[in-house]
């Protein structure tokens, strides 16, 4: 059996895990799952190697991240970059802050850490994720979005799929 690897990524300052979480649907969308209050498991698809399954847990200092087995370097540097992507924590927000701070109506963004929306390691997904949600109920885009990925995404060793591909 193969170990799995722990490794954390520093959190920008305001940076606010749960509230990233919760910033829209997409957390409830595969192959994402939220798992309880604060654990968001995700499957990623590597480009050279089987999709691994990544279990993440935040606060407002860190990410601390699993993965379901021991990665090569470039692997490991891909989950990295992936996580670092889908919480957006390269976004600088103080501009945007302080645009913001004088206003009553609006000063809790920064006092709360919001601002940062979760999104997908890829455009690819966003795009499609966002064209099913198009025109129809919450409850149908996650039908569409759950038989895309249990039809068409590669299987991870823990049975878990990873968003398709656009060559899918």
């Amino acid at each position: 059996m193969t170990k799995d690897m722990n490794f954390s990524i520093k959190a920008p300052a305001g940076f606010d895990f749960k509230r990233t979480l919760n910033s829209h649907g997409w957390c409830e969308l595969l192959p994402f799952e939220w798992v309880d209050d604060s654990t968001l498991v995700r499957v990623l698809d590597l480009p050279e190697a089987a999709p691994v399954t990544v279990i993440v847990k935040g606060d407002r200092r860190a990410l601390s991240v699993s993965t379901s087995r021991r990665l090569g370097k470039r692997a490991l540097a891909r989950v990295e970059s992936d996580m670092r992507h889908i919480f957006r924590l390269d976004e600088r927000l103080e501009e945007f802050y302080a645009s913001i701070g004088d206003d009553p109506e609006f000063s809790w963004i920064a006092r709360d850490g919001a601002g940062r929306l979760l999104r997908s390691p890829t455009v690819f997904e966003d795009l499609v994720k966002s064209i099913t949600t198009t025109n129809c109920s919450w409850s149908l885009t996650r039908k569409m979005v759950t038989e895309l990925v249990n039809n068409l995404g590669r299987e991870a060793a823990d049975g878990r799929r990873a968003f398709p591909t656009p060559e899918a």
